[in-house]
């Protein structure tokens, strides 16, 4: 690692602790510092939203024992898919912000997208355990009081209408998300069924 990236690796260890720690508090930094929608994505989104895609390939090499290739392939898959919906999560905050006496800023709803995903993407590393995979469900639900705590702070919306902001947003976007995981499942299935026609076939 060059000297010029760890500063880096520093900021983004800070970052995801402060978010996870102590969200209110993080959320004031977050709110004044400048930022751009690339910048989130490729200095902090795509880095920790690899944990979970990697844990799924450690945990069917040593416990599931699949054929590589198709749970590579899997991981790829929602990795994507996982940017994808920071993505279109950001989009729906901004976009419903008028709606809820808010003030539209697509960089500040993009922050609010990506940082408490943090939660869910620090947690994936448990998927290596199957045993464990239920504590990284709720790391998710806590990533949604981290949304929730700083919804109001970074579009202005009036606190009194906080929690209608917060559940619209939420509801659209995981129909968004259900269609996108939908879309996955099916490659999925495809996969595993040709990973167990090989299976079979080498067997023979």
């Amino acid at each position: 690692m060059s000297v010029a990236e760890e500063p880096r690796r520093a900021n983004l260890i800070a970052r995801a602790q402060g978010i996870l720690l102590k969200p209110k508090a993080e959320w004031d930094v977050i709110e004044a510092e400048p930022a751009t929608i690339r910048g989130l994505f490729t200095g902090y989104a795509c880095i920790l939203a690899a944990i979970p895609p990697i844990a799924l390939v450690l945990r069917h090499l040593l416990f599931i024992h699949w054929a590589l290739i198709p749970i590579i392939v899997i991981a790829a898959i929602s990795y994507v898919a996982s940017l994808a919906g920071v993505f279109v999560l950001g989009f729906i905050i901004d976009a419903l912000a008028p709606s809820f006496d808010g003030q539209k800023n697509s960089v500040q709803a993009m922050k609010l997208a990506v940082y408490p995903y943090t939660a869910l993407w620090v947690a994936g590393v448990l998927n290596i355990v199957p045993m464990l995979s239920v504590l990284a469900v709720i790391a998710g639900l806590y990533g949604l009081y981290i949304l929730y705590v700083g919804l109001p702070k970074l579009m202005k919306a009036p606190q009194e209408k906080t929690i209608g902001y917060f559940v619209v947003s939420i509801v659209v976007a995981i129909v968004v998300n259900f269609i996108i995981g939908a879309i996955i499942g099916a490659i999925t299935v495809m996969l595993v069924a040709d990973a167990a026609v090989s299976s079979a076939a080498a067997l023979t």
